[in-house]
Formats: C-alpha cells, sequence, structure tokens
C-alpha cells in the first residue's frame, strides 16, 4: 500500500447482514475508514417509500467515496445517486446487479465493479478453480420444494409442540414440474427434478421455443425425448405452464417487461393440489395476487424466497398471516437464501477488497460494470 493519506478514505458498508465483511477488510485501515450499517433502509425508488426515509437514505451515505454494497439489498436509481456527490466507486456483488443505474453512473464519473464469488456451475471463483455441482440457488430451490412437499417447517414446528403427524406429504414421483423461464437456472433445477424424481418437466418464456428446449436438454447431459418419445424438456403455452403444473417454479430475470409476469389469472389456473416456488426476484410476481390465492386455499403450498420489500417489514403480511390454518394454503418462507452461501460471501468480499485497493493504487479494475 502506498503511503497513508492524511485522512482516511470513508467507505460505507451496506447490508452486511450476517457481519462478513469486516475480516476481509481489516488489512485496508486505516488507509480506508469503514462504516457498516446494520439496518437496510427501504429503496429510494419503492411506490410505498415516504419522503423522510428517502431524505434518510441519502443522508447516511452522502459522505461516502465508496459503497460497498451486496446484490440488490440497496437499489441504486439515478435521482439516488446523483445525491451522492463524493461517491467515487461502487462496489456490488455478481456479475449484474438491476437495481444499479449503470448509465447514470457512467455519466456521473461513479465506477461501479462487481465479483464473481462462486457464480454458478462451473464458474470460476477468486482461486480460479472452477467449481462442479448445482449452485448454491439451485440447491436451495431443491430444498424449498422438498420442505414445503414434505411439510417439514411444519412438521418440526408440531413435533416442538409436542405434536405428532397431523397431514400428509405430497409425492413427487411422476409428477409435472413446470418452470418458467429456462435459464441456466431453470436448466439445473429441471435437470435434478427429472432425473432424481422422475418429474415430467414443461417451461414456458416469451422467446423459448422447443429447438431451444432441446439443445439445452443435450447441453445438460440429458436426451431430448424419453422411451416414451415425450420431450424431456416440454416446451408449452404459459396457460398451459400453470394449468398442468404439480410444482411450479420462478427461475426469470427480473426487468421491466418480467414485473408482474405472474399475475392473478395465471394463479387461479394452478390445481389446487400444486406446489408454487419463487427463488428468482419478488416483483416477478404480482405480491399481492399471491397472498389472496394463498388466503383462500386455492394452492396446497407455496415456498418462497424473494419478496417485494427486503428485508420484510415485521408487520408485513406473510409473517402475520396464519398460515395452513382456516382453510389457508400452507407456506414457507426464507429470506433470500438462494445465493447466501458461505464460500460465495466470503469470495465475493475478497474481491471487493481487492478492487478496494486496485481502486486506490490506480490500478486496473476487475470486473468492471459501469
Amino acid at each position: 500500500m502506498p503511503p497513508i493519506p492524511p485522512c482516511p478514505i470513508m467507505v460505507a458498508v451496506l447490508d452486511d447482514y450476517q457481519d462478513i465483511s469486516a475480516a476481509h477488510f481489516e488489512y485496508l485501515k486505516p488507509t480506508f475508514q469503514f462504516t457498516a450499517f446494520e439496518h437496510t433502509l427501504p429503496p429510494y425508488d419503492h411506490p410505498c417509500t415516504s419522503e423522510s426515509a428517502k431524505n434518510e437514505l441519502v443522508e447516511r451515505l452522502r459522505p461516502y467515496t465508496v459503497i460497498s454494497s451486496m446484490r440488490e439489498r440497496t437499489a441504486f436509481p439515478e435521482v439516488l445517486l446523483k445525491q451522492l456527490p463524493n461517491l467515487k466507486l461502487l462496489l456490488t456483488t455478481g456479475t449484474r446487479n438491476r437495481s444499479i443505474d449503470m448509465v447514470a453512473a457512467q455519466t456521473l464519473g461513479i465506477k461501479v465493479t462487481g465479483a464473481l464469488g462462486s457464480g454458478g456451475p462451473n464458474a470460476p471463483s477468486l482461486t480460479g478453480k472452477k467449481r462442479k455441482g448445482p449452485d448454491s440457488t439451485t440447491q436451495h430451490t431443491v430444498a424449498l420444494v422438498l420442505g414445503i412437499a414434505r411439510n417439514i417447517a411444519h412438521d418440526h414446528a408440531v413435533v416442538k409442540a409436542g405434536g405428532w403427524q397431523t397431514g400428509v406429504a405430497t409425492g413427487l414421483s411422476g409428477k409435472t414440474f413446470a418452470s418458467l423461464g429456462l435459464g441456466k437456472l431453470g436448466v439445473s433445477v429441471a435437470k435434478i427434478m427429472h432425473v432424481a424424481f422422475g418429474m415430467k418437466v414443461v417451461a414456458w418464456s416469451s422467446s423459448l421455443t422447443q429447438d431451444v428446449a432441446d439443445e439445452k436438454a443435450e447441453a445438460a447431459g440429458l436426451p431430448t425425448e424419453d422411451d416414451d418419445g415425450e420431450k424431456t424438456f416440454k416446451v408449452v403455452s404459459k396457460e398451459e405452464l400453470f394449468r398442468i403444473a404439480d410444482v411450479l417454479s420462478v427461475h426469470y430475470v427480473l426487468s421491466e417487461r418480467s414485473r408482474g409476469l405472474v399475475g392473478l389469472e395465471d394463479l387461479k389456473l394452478m390445481k389446487k393440489s400444486a406446489l408454487f416456488v419463487n427463488t428468482s426476484r419478488g416483483p416477478i410476481v404480482d405480491e399481492n395476487a399471491l397472498i389472496e390465492v394463498l388466503n383462500e386455499g386455492r394452492l396446497r403450498g407455496a415456498a418462497i424466497d424473494v419478496f417485494d420489500i427486503e428485508p420484510l417489514p415485521k408487520d408485513n403480511e406473510w409473517r402475520t398471516t396464519k398460515w395452513g390454518e382456516d382453510g389457508r394454503s400452507h407456506v414457507l418462507l426464507t429470506p433470500h437464501m438462494g445465493y447466501v452461501e458461505e464460500e460465495t460471501m466470503n469470495n465475493w468480499y475478497d474481491e471487493q477488497a481487492e478492487n478496494l485497493e486496485r481502486w486506490f493504487q490506480g490500478k486496473e479494475l476487475l470486473n468492471v460494470l459501469a
């Protein structure tokens, strides 16, 4: 490191829920002064965010030259970036972050860098080694499918309360797994559900064709057809996807086009015995519509890892409703844990620390996004 400047460079560390970052940034002191904020403030550009909350977020961030952020936990739209005149470097994680206005950042002269971490199946980590096997979000999705199908959380609570068997599990073998989206994650989860549980796989996205689905099956090491001549990944219409699904899992990238992609009429098409799973992004699904359907007991259950506002407010309906009672559907909730895996998180903060050091030394930055 070069000589220490007379005043340390101020760095805000946001949304490090598990307090992981401190150990990775320690060696950069006293050149940099780190302030970690324990609580996430409401997103600046959300329609429910009050003016006072917006002002609080601006005042929190205004003094800092560098901000360390974690995925989309705090959004940085243009209107917020314009009110942070001291900001020169915005560190985020992953290889993209749609909650940061990259065009505005470039215009304002703010460098934005990502971090590879583990990144997904066979993606390189900081060590340069390729990771074998399914990525963290795939594992979490399968865990949620099994958790809601086998009543794991519900039965745990029953046993802890002194009870015993109160219901029956949902079998998966031979049933239909519906993937809303068939990108890397959709393919990864669909392959497991097909190979491990013998589920039939159907898929839909706005641009998906059967030829593309066949190519994805082959790339995943699967035949394009089973012994009965059925397509391994069968492309269906959106309406049919919801209508025939026994398990429907969302694997779509959030964009303005996909916001609200799953609405009330889609959900009403589903079987009463079906399970709904979302580990993608909350706003892809009309949250009010989903809550309405679950309150009416129109589905057997739902397993949800992502929400419109994160962290969930304490008085949020997801938290306060007595799911599984009085005719309501069973619900399994996790706090956006799909990507929160120890190795990945540590790698991300290692890469942020390295970029921080490179930026100070005037060296080329890694994983520049803007």
